[in-house]
């Protein structure tokens, strides 16, 4: 049974999914599964993402020629637990080996003299961020029970864009070649609005 606006809203976006077609689907997560994910990897689902997850969860899918993950959908039931932690960590991972080659935002104060400390003080800056869940592939969503409608985004390093206003929008503007309803989002997530570029 699923009640509130969250949970409709990831109803409809796991039904989207479903009538295109476009990738195996296997029976939703049960309670039980919730609850060993999010305590083994440290964060809760948004209510949102949980209801879409609980219809039902994708499994496969074609990537892309040179993706990232062979298998984009994050296989939360079962999924090697060290390729999903690798996902799960993968923006933080990939900021911190940017770090470690010399890159750093000002915003975080000025850059530590060594190599260590910066990354020591980058990982420390970005595990205080809001945890971003992965949807698929590089697209993320925040994490947080109670909380849905946040913009779906496409974080690879520091270029993070919008792909979604929301999970429903998202399904559409990913996986429906004829979907041009794509919508204006506002990005309420702090910390990672700051690096999505300004508008004009």
């Amino acid at each position: 049974m699923f009640t509130g606006a969250g949970a409709k809203m990831g109803v409809e976006a796991a039904q989207r999914l479903a009538a295109l077609g476009c990738c195996e689907i296997e029976d939703g997560l049960t309670d039980a599964e919730f609850a060993r994910i999010e305590r083994e990897f440290g964060f809760e689902f948004a209510e949102d993402h949980r209801a879409f997850l609980a219809v039902g969860l994708p499994v496969s899918s074609a990537p892309e020629d040179g993706a990232t993950w062979s298998n984009p959908w994050p296989d939360w039931r079962g999924g090697d637990p060290e390729a999903l932690r690798m996902h799960v960590n993968w923006e933080l991972d990939f900021l911190i080996e940017r770090v470690e080659d010399g890159e750093w935002d000002p915003r975080w104060g000025s850059r530590p003299s060594t190599r260590d400390m910066a990354s020591r003080e980058a990982r420390r800056v970005l595990l205080a961020a809001p945890k971003m869940v992965p949807v698929y592939g590089h697209r993320f969503l925040p994490a947080g029970r109670g909380s849905y409608g946040h913009p779906v985004l496409s974080m690879w390093g520091w270029d993070i864009i919008v792909y979604g206003a929301d999970l429903l929008d998202y399904i559409g503007n990913e996986f429906d070649r004829t979907y041009d309803d794509r919508q204006q989002a506002e990005v309420t997530v702090p910390f990672w609005r700051d690096y999505l570029p300004t508008q004009a």
